[in-house]
């Protein structure tokens, strides 16, 4: 189940709206029994409904899988520095380490 926040945050681009820009307009609470919209403050777009919030499910876990497989992957992929070092030892050697890597990086870790 999709988390409250990546609903709204999708609800709001849906709106030509930012979650970074109405961060502080925005309060998500949760006392015990669930996430809620505590506060909302948000000029321009109106509160959304249970109903505005639930069709933003499929996209949400899509979101929030294509997020923990972009965090494995920069794992995966290593330091800039490291990076960078295939990169030179490829143009200087005329390999494909680098893109090997990267292309062996991805195909480990499917996006959906």
């Amino acid at each position: 189940m999709a988390m409250l926040y990546t609903k709204v945050k999708l609800y709001l681009e849906a709106n030509s709206k930012t979650w970074n820009d109405e961060q502080n307009n925005i309060l998500l609470e949760n006392t015990g029994s669930g996430d809620y919209i505590k506060t909302w403050n948000v000029s321009g777009l109106n509160k959304p409904t249970n109903e505005q919030l639930a069709s933003y499910e499929t996209a949400g876990n899509t979101a929030e899988t294509n997020a923990r497989i972009d965090k494995t992957r920069r794992s995966q992929y290593g330091s800039w520095e490291s990076q960078l070092e295939m990169l030179y030892k490829d143009q200087k050697n005329g390999t494909s380490t680098f893109k090997d890597h990267c292309d062996k990086v991805r195909s480990d870790n499917p996006k959906e």
